[in-house]
């Protein structure tokens, strides 16, 4: 067996095994709400019903679960806030809320769009390792989060998150036709590592990602966005993808 050069490191001889995810804390309460009705209508004998608030109690443990992710590790790496359908990518200036001398710059960048369906994990996490440097709560409307004017009249939380390096990146939650709550793990100033929690938004949604000037996506309209685990960008990187849906 040859043997291995100083530079290079053997492939992990680990094995990692599947398990079922857990439900996030903030969703406990709704599961077992929906558990304890779908046991009195059993109790009731009230057929039919029993059955479809037994699906419905599934839904809502599947709803709020939280998977483990594991993050790829990369100084100008960005990664997914959210999982979901990439939906749109556009260049557009960012919002008000993220802008400023110590904010994102007030020309345009790049915003990719990930769309949240009820079917898809809700936790939202940290695009970047950094501290929070801003969180603007935004009221609105409860339109589709899948239509771009979602971006700028629905009920929104807009994060800013600056790296060690300067590097600052915002993202913002926005609520859809169904989400009635977005909530926030974390506060301004708290330092957070990339693919940590740091929000959820209940039953719908999407998120959008500022990338920084000079940033292209490494996401294509139409892939899935996995929270923490999937590359959007790699800062300071400018390089145009292409793909086939099939």
């Amino acid at each position: 067996m040859p043997a291995l050069d100083k530079h290079d490191s053997p492939l992990p001889t680990t094995t990692v095994k599947w398990r079922w995810p857990s439900v996030h804390p903030d969703g406990r309460k709704y599961v077992v709400g929906a558990a304890a009705i779908t046991f009195f209508a059993f109790l009731l004998h009230v057929h039919v019903i029993d059955w479809v608030l037994a699906g419905l109690t599934i839904w809502v443990a599947a709803f709020f679960r939280d998977p483990i992710r594991t993050t790829p590790d990369g100084e100008k790496l960005i990664v997914a806030p959210a999982d979901g359908l990439i939906t749109m990518i556009a260049r557009v200036a960012p919002p008000p809320e993220l802008r400023g001398p110590d904010a994102l710059a007030d020309g345009e960048c790049t915003r990719v769009s990930i769309f949240m369906s009820v079917f898809d994990v809700h936790i939202n996490r940290a695009p970047i390792t950094g501290r929070i440097k801003r969180i603007a709560y935004v009221p609105g409307k409860f339109v589709n989060a899948d239509l771009d004017k979602a971006s700028k009249d629905n009920e929104r939380q807009h994060f800013l998150i600056e790296g060690a390096d300067g590097l600052k990146v915002g993202f913002t939650q926005i609520a859809g036709l169904v989400a009635r709550r977005i909530i926030s793990f974390v506060h301004e100033g708290d330092d957070v590592e990339a693919g940590q929690r740091v929000g959820l938004i209940r039953f719908g949604s999407r998120v959008d990602v500022y990338l920084p000037a000079g940033t292209s996506p490494k996401v294509l309209l139409g892939q899935r966005a996995i929270a923490g685990e999937t590359v959007i960008a790699e800062a300071g990187v400018s390089a145009t993808l292409t793909g086939v849906s099939q």
